[in-house]
């Protein structure tokens, strides 16, 4: 299989030399192990491995012993594993020596010694468009988060051609394969998730119909501020399933575990305003084509249902900005007041430059989005937290090109690091 180059790379590169082991931690299939293998130059495939489990009970460290940087496949599977790479790092005192991956966090209530100092780590998520080769890159966010102009592209979509790429997502394996074995794939890795994934992350057998019904309720509400009690609800009403709050809450941190859902935090600034701020996260999959394969929708279903559309876009968008905010030392926030203003993606550098972003799936609403993004900007407090670098709207069809009015519209086919 052709191996793609991934935006993670080039902090994996400057992590490796930081420290004596790297942990590299995504979800299941988002292309972890085939990017690590461009730095390793020796490889133990824990799970794989039918002799792991006899040489952890004899000799741990005998599964150390190889080239380095030396790749520690799905080392979650052998928790141990990390005392004895902390130890082994200690004792060599050098750099470069590991590299870990896995498509899980371990067990809480393993109390594994701190990495710091040791481990650093890098974040990995499927493939974004710009890594697919779906987008040019021209309008970097780098760029945007410098308020930089933005050259005038025409990369515009047709609506159905963003749905087929929302329905695939951005699997490694998947990108060159026909629609209708993506969709199976990814039904599959639902079915999975409910029937083995779920309970095996922290051995609590868990039910997979409570598990599908969890999932199609958050894919219903994605991109949303919906709480534990709206989920409760919708559970009970829509799936005809009593699932508890404390059961959602611990289904949610098994999904989190494994890092198939986050939340989009609330972004924390200073307003001009009276209207209090919102606080609650949004909710996402780690891929889109999740959130559709949960609710088993199809193209044609989704073409005769644009405005939820417009929802699996916004957190595609979302998966995007993420990847690209994280290779420029940025974190993704999003912003709504009780006032009902709202700011759909809000990109923050550590060192303080931001940018907004409102999210639209065709051109239709870019005058609405506009005005939202004029009235947010009139409400940030300058003296507090400093004005955008810029505003933005990113659209799933159509063109880039910056408005009379200064805010940016562009097309996720342009959109890059």
């Amino acid at each position: 299989m052709k191996y793609y180059t991934r935006i993670a790379e080039n902090e994996i590169n400057q992590k490796l030399l930081a420290s004596g082991a790297l942990l590299i931690k995504g979800p299941k299939s988002c292309g972890k192990t085939e990017t690590a293998k461009q730095f390793a130059k020796s490889i133990l495939e824990v799970d794989r491995n039918e002799q792991v489990p006899i040489v952890m009970s004899i000799d741990p460290k005998i599964l150390l012993q190889g080239k380095t940087p030396r790749l520690i496949d799905e080392w979650q599977e052998q928790p141990k594993l990390w005392n004895y790479v902390r130890h082994e790092v200690d004792d060599r005192k050098k750099k470069a020596q590991f590299i870990l991956t896995g498509s899980a966090n371990s067990e809480e209530e393993i109390k594994l010694h701190s990495g710091a100092g040791r481990f650093t780590i890098v974040e990995m998520q499927t493939m974004s468009w710009q890594e697919m080769g779906y987008s040019s890159g021209l309008v970097s966010l780098n760029a945007l988060l410098n308020g930089e102009a933005i050259a005038y592209s025409d990369n515009s979509l047709s609506l159905e051609l963003v749905v087929e790429r929302m329905i695939k997502g951005g699997w490694p394996a998947l990108l060159n394969s026909p629609l209708n074995e993506a969709i199976l794939l990814n039904r599959a890795y639902i079915d999975l998730l409910a029937e083995t994934d779920m309970s095996r992350v922290s051995n609590v057998k868990r039910d997979p119909q409570k598990v599908r019904s969890l999932l199609r309720s958050i894919a219903r509400n994605i991109a949303t501020l919906v709480d534990n009690t709206t989920l409760e609800k919708d559970i009970k009403a829509l799936e005809n399933t009593d699932l508890s709050r404390p059961t959602i809450i611990d289904y949610l941190n098994a999904l989190s575990q494994l890092m198939i859902f986050e939340e989009q935090a609330a972004f924390n600034t200073h307003i001009r305003s009276s209207s209090s701020l919102r606080k609650s996260p949004k909710r996402h999959f780690c891929d889109v084509s999740l959130a559709i394969a949960a609710l088993k929708l199809d193209k044609k279903r989704l073409m005769n249902d644009l405005k939820y559309c417009g929802f699996l876009f916004e957190s595609l968008v979302y998966h995007d900005l993420k990847m690209y905010a994280l290779a420029n030392d940025a974190e993704i926030f999003h912003y709504r007041d009780a006032a009902g203003l709202e700011v759909d993606a809000i990109i923050q550098q550590t060192g303080g430059k931001w940018a907004a972003f409102e999210v639209k799936l065709g051109i239709g609403m870019l005058d609405e989005a506009a005005k939202n993004l004029l009235k947010f900007n009139v409400l940030i407090d300058e003296k507090k937290h400093g004005k955008p670098a810029s505003l933005n709207i990113i659209t799933g069809t159509g063109l880039s090109f910056t408005r009379p009015d200064g805010i940016n519209v562009i097309s996720l086919a342009s959109l890059g690091k």
